[in-house]
């Protein structure tokens, strides 16, 4: 329980620590795919399918989060052996 300015009464148990997201590029190309760590050649293509035909300008997207989109993408594939 807190009391006061941010200051936990005391006895009160400190919260478990959040461990952090997984860090690396390929944690954040995942992420923006919204594709699992065990993703295939076939679900990277089909996220990037879907997800490129909401975010592409010619769609009102911007054309940065299409270079984020296509990024993430380069960035799976090879590590998928294509």
């Amino acid at each position: 329980m807190w009391h006061g300015w941010g200051r936990p009464l005391p006895g009160t148990p400190k919260p478990a620590p959040v461990p952090p997201p997984p860090a690396g590029p390929d944690a954040d190309a995942r992420a923006v795919l919204g594709v699992g760590p065990d993703a295939g050649p076939d679900e990277i293509r089909a996220a990037h399918r879907k997800l490129i035909a909401s975010v592409h300008p010619d769609r009102g997207g911007s054309p940065e989060l299409t270079r984020q989109v296509n990024a993430a993408r380069d960035r799976l594939l090879p590590k998928t052996g294509d």
